[in-house]
């Protein structure tokens, strides 16, 4: 916000400072000063004061102009203060105001807005015990007493982060001196999970953003209230270790159904007919697993690639396929492992999989995608489309394109023939053209997508 020649004069200034002056520099935003003014000064962040120490100083002024105090009233002044001391004495010097250079406990309350410790107390066991109609009865007498629903959101966090912290180590309220621990309140705390409190808390962080546009408070708490009665204890969260292990679990789990299902297809196929009246019972969900895959079938993208695909271009991706895979989570690689590359061109892989259920899990995962993309892209050099097939519907897609694009590709060999020919009558007879199946267009578009060593050509 300085002109130029106004940042000069405050630079020539730090640097010959005159000896009776100390220019102090306040700022929230530390990172934007510029190093010409950190070079030439002191830095020292300001930070909150430790609860502890606003009740320790509160406690040594009072003693020193030796007036009677409550040690819960400067507790709940110091809480209140968050941090900071001239806001602990301002309220410190108006709660003695009310009583008469006395500072109790009701003139704290009456001072700061906070709620009783005791209809904190009752409010929390009705929650706990699911008394909805009791914890009503405990908001509205808390508003008929002028209290502000605001605070008595931020004295119940305070209350449930005390139970928690009380939890994991009861040293750690007692070396704040904060806490009001009585035997109600370690009741209480063995009377509630971690995984409630932390619902709760949830709980009233939303309620705390929506007071603060309502005209109408006491519908919040009441809302409030009836969810925190009827909340249901969620289990703990398992740690990374656990998480771990479980993935681990799940992994081997489905590589043993893959090579159950692979064992189990094997079998079939050695049995021929014989096991036909067997698949007659579970022929009905295959059908509609198959129906549902070919719904997301999606050729819109497969033919521009079979277009232009090459031998070659499937060549290079078969070739990096396996250092593909190693580039995949351990999650995406189960999905893929019964997957391969059947199509390719310079624009985009056609990848087919073995059982339907890996397909409709790979055809719903964009991030699988994306992966898989970007790896190749960083293998290759290029980033084609990837695009799925399930390997039972590979062949009749193959085969209807090759089907609808036949007359295509005949007009293609033939346009390089239709014109050389001439309508001059004494010219040689065209030679016969080859009617081999192999020399049909169809044929070698066949063998120039697929490779001339797995076609096998049957002549209808």
């Amino acid at each position: 916000m300085l002109s130029t020649g106004a940042f000069n004069a405050l630079l020539k200034t730090l640097e010959e400072p005159p000896a009776n002056v100390i220019f102090i520099l306040a700022t929230t935003e530390p990172h934007k000063i510029p190093a010409t003014i950190i070079s030439r000064t002191q830095k020292f962040d300001f930070k909150r004061i430790r609860p502890a120490d606003i009740l320790e100083r509160m406690a040594y002024i009072l003693k020193q102009k030796n007036i009677v105090y409550d040690d819960q009233a400067l507790k709940l002044i110091a809480k209140a203060a968050e941090g900071g001391m001239r806001d602990a004495l301002s309220i410190l010097d108006q709660a003695m105001s009310y009583g008469d250079d006395k500072v109790t406990y009701e003139n704290a309350l009456q001072v700061t807005g906070s709620v009783t410790n005791e209809l904190l107390t009752a409010y929390i066991d009705q929650v706990i015990q699911k008394d909805t109609k009791q914890a009503l009865v405990t908001v509205q007498k808390i508003l008929e007493n002028g209290k502000d629903a605001s605070r008595f959101v931020e004295d119940l966090t305070s209350y449930c982060q005390d139970i928690l912290l009380y939890q994991q180590d009861p040293q750690i309220i007692e070396q704040m001196e904060l806490g009001i621990v009585d035997d109600k309140f370690k009741q209480l705390s063995d009377q509630i999970s971690d995984n409630e409190i932390y619902q709760m808390i949830n709980e009233l962080n939303e309620i705390a953003n929506s007071l603060r546009y309502t005209a109408h408070p006491d519908v919040y708490l009441q809302v409030l209230t009836v969810k925190l009665t009827h909340l249901q204890a969620k289990p703990a969260a398992p740690t990374s270790s656990t998480a771990s292990s479980d993935e681990d679990g799940k992994i081997k789990a489905l590589s043993k159904k893959v090579d159950e299902l692979q064992a189990e297809i094997t079998q079939l196929k050695a049995a021929g007919p014989v096991e036909k009246p067997v698949a007659a019972h579970t022929a009905v969900p295959p059908k509609s697993i198959e129906a549902k895959s070919t719904a997301r079938v999606e050729l819109t993208k497969i033919y521009p690639i079979l277009g232009k695909a090459t031998r070659k271009s499937l060549n290079e991706f078969q070739q990096v396929w396996p250092d593909l895979m190693n580039t995949l989570s351990v999650t995406q690689r189960a999905v893929m492992h019964v997957s391969k590359p059947v199509a390719a061109s310079s624009d985009g892989v056609i990848v087919s999989f073995e059982y339907p259920i890996f397909f409709q899990k790979a055809q719903s995962n964009r991030e699988l995608t994306d992966a898989l993309e970007n790896n190749l892209d960083r293998l290759t050099g290029r980033a084609p489309q990837i695009v799925f097939v399930p390997d039972n519907q590979w062949p009749k897609i193959r085969k209807d394109y090759l089907a609808s694009h036949q007359d295509e590709l005949k007009n293609r060999q033939h346009s390089g023939d239709a014109a050389a020919d001439t309508p001059d009558t004494g010219s040689e007879a065209t030679p016969p053209q080859d009617d081999t199946p192999a020399a049909k267009p169809i044929v070698k578009k066949a063998a120039e997508l697929f490779g001339k060593d797995i076609l096998d050509i049957k002549n209808d």
